[in-house]
């Protein structure tokens, strides 16, 4: 089989895991594939996973490389270094990277979330399907959470990342930028299936407006280019 010559081994969560600041390990499906088994999942004829999946996946890695860029700015300097809400610049980063790695893991569960939610619409459109009016659009609303769900949380970090920017240690502020831009990707992928499941109005102008905020976001991090 193909799957027992793959020389990766990594898990989804295991990014997550190496953190000393972290909750309890993400349960679920996706949590328990191994990184090249979910991208070869992904990349088959099968419903799921499906970009939903994929959003919240790279959403949960761009946390993660976050919460270590955070992690590392715990240096002696940054004991020493003062932050005018959390004292000192290592009590921020502490707080940013447990922020972080507790959002990493709901990001993971969000992709089994997606999955589930996918299933349940699909068997809406079946011919034989019982469900009444009601039900079926108690369905589809639930469809339509998931990913809304996922783009405020993509928002909410992206936002702490890049606060917390210019203090991050410099030996390590690519990793912090490469959050930011997993976030604003993941976001800007999670509107697409917002989007595909027809937003009330009011709904989907929150949902673009939090996409252009995390371009913003984004902007703080880019080079100016000639």
């Amino acid at each position: 089989a193909r799957r027992s010559c793959l020389p990766l081994s990594l898990r989804v969560s295991s990014a997550l895991d190496r953190r000393p600041l972290r909750p309890a390990m993400s349960s679920g499906a996706t949590a328990a594939l191994a990184v090249v088994q979910f991208v070869e999942d992904l990349a088959g004829k099968q419903p799921t996973p499906g970009g939903g999946a994929a959003a919240s996946v790279a959403a949960a890695i761009g946390a993660a490389s976050g919460a270590m860029a955070a992690i590392y700015t715990t240096r002696k300097k940054d004991e020493e270094a003062q932050d005018e809400i959390h004292g000192t610049v290592a009590a921020k980063a502490r707080k940013v990277a447990e922020a972080l790695t507790a959002a990493a893991h709901q990001m993971v569960s969000i992709a089994d979330a997606d999955a589930a939610a996918y299933a349940e619409l699909q068997a809406t459109w079946k011919k034989d399907c019982t469900l009444s009016d009601e039900e079926k659009k108690a369905v589809q609303d639930r469809a339509l959470a998931v990913p809304c769900d996922l783009l405020r949380l993509c928002h909410a970090q992206a936002e702490a990342v890049a606060d917390f920017l210019p203090q991050c240690n410099p030996g390590i502020i690519s990793d912090a930028k490469v959050a930011l831009h997993l976030l604003a990707g993941a976001g800007r992928a999670a509107y697409q299936t917002v989007a595909v499941n027809n937003p009330p109005e009011e709904l989907n102008k929150e949902m673009v407006k939090l996409v252009r905020e995390l371009g913003a976001f984004e902007d703080v991090c880019m080079p100016r280019f000639e």
